[in-house]
């Protein structure tokens, strides 16, 4: 009995400093704020690699003479520096007063369910707006679209590509298809987990439900399992949704920690996919114009075709290059009812109103008899515009 009340007295202790390190933060929030502040009055610099540098290395010596871990330390001021990036790059797109006269702008429409890798990437992207954003799961990618393209939604968010499953081709095809415009990024490492019914054992498991990619990310855990058939499900989340509702307890499921989380499942195995380097990238879609500061490391995507003569991508691919852009990404579509003709969809570094990016295009409308910008936005898959350590 007096160990079980000295354990309260220290847990609600825990809970204290845990408080003050939540209010540490929001001080930090707001000095952070203010340097927004200058930088929008006309400093010419968005981010100091030299200055976080610094901070680490003071981070590292101060976790030292404290004798804590200097490397998770460090890792804690990654993702603190991230968050301030992430809250200065809010405050130059002056997006906030245009979002005000949009009525659905609080609102962001996803594929899946809540706890899917989607919808824990738009709680990331959307942090710094936490508080007024709504997310709306959808059956599929072109019902969330067609939220944002009636007005249901502000915003879109679809994964675009994977590390190790590739391109979603399905978002390409939609992006071509659509009015709207790419006007962000976001990255998410996703870790897989085998969530089941508490206190059940591996051993003891029959069916393990998860949407495809994910079970193919997982081939090599799952071939080491004896006896289990493998279920496709329409998206993680559901699948583990799908698992405690059954209530079967030869049943489990591959999803986010969350997701298991929230079917009241419990994590039997972590880590469980192939490549321990596992990220999606997302793209945020939207009709919402967005003013895009030239401090801030950008990133054009477009889609055209070419002519049929020799070296037409090659010459497409040069005029790109004599402006001096950066090509980031180069991928290969074909022309739907055409057969053996692409499309090609390409991303630089830079903002399109750019003057470099601009005559490029120019250039490129000329010899391509079909192109189409598919937005400007904030890099985070940029060595100058990622937070994220990959």
């Amino acid at each position: 009995m007096m160990a079980t009340k000295e354990l309260e007295k220290m847990r609600a202790n825990l809970d204290r400093v845990d408080r003050r390190l939540v209010e540490i933060l929001d001080e930090r929030l707001r000095a952070v704020a203010e340097i927004a502040r200058l930088k929008a009055e006309g400093l010419p610099f968005l981010r100091d690699h030299e200055r976080e540098s610094e901070l680490l290395g003071r981070v590292e010596g101060w976790a030292r003479e404290l004798g804590i871990d200097e490397f998770r330390t460090q890792e804690i001021f990654r993702e603190l520096i991230a968050m301030s990036l992430k809250a200065q790059e809010e405050a130059l797109l002056k997006r906030d007063r245009a979002q005000q006269s949009v009525e659905c702008a609080h609102r962001v429409a996803f594929q899946g369910v809540e706890g899917s890798y989607s919808h824990i990437a738009a709680r990331k992207y959307f942090a710094a707006q936490a508080s007024q954003i709504e997310f709306v799961g959808c059956p599929t990618f072109v019902a969330a679209l067609e939220e944002a393209e009636t007005g249901g939604a502000g915003y879109a968010f679809l994964p675009i590509e994977n590390t190790t499953a590739g391109s979603i081709n399905e978002t390409y095809d939609l992006l071509r298809r659509t009015e709207l415009q790419i006007v962000g990024e976001e990255i998410l490492q996703v870790r897989h987990c085998l969530a089941a019914h508490p206190d059940v054992e591996i051993d003891a498991l029959q069916k393990i439900l998860s949407h495809p990619q994910a079970l193919q990310q997982c081939s090599i855990f799952l071939r080491s399992l004896d006896g289990i058939e493998a279920i496709a499900f329409e998206d993680t989340a559901a699948a583990a949704r799908a698992v405690r509702k059954a209530g079967d307890l030869a049943q489990a499921a591959i999803a986010s920690e969350e997701a298991a989380e929230l079917a009241g499942l419990e994590v039997i195995a972590r880590d469980i996919a192939d490549q321990e380097e596992n990220w999606t990238r997302f793209v945020v879609i939207s009709a919402i114009e967005m003013e895009l500061d030239p401090r801030i490391p950008a990133k054009t995507s477009l889609v055209f075709t070419t002519r049929h003569h020799h070296g037409a991508l090659a010459r497409c691919l040069d005029i790109v290059a004599e402006h001096d852009l950066n090509l980031s990404k180069l991928e290969s579509r074909p022309v739907p009812r055409r057969p053996w003709e692409y499309l090609f969809y390409v991303d630089f570094e830079g903002g399109a109103a750019s003057e470099d990016a601009a005559l490029a295009v120019a250039e490129l409308r000329r010899d391509c008899p079909y192109l189409k910008v598919l937005g400007s936005y904030p890099a985070r898959t940029t060595e100058a515009g990622a937070v994220d350590r990959m």
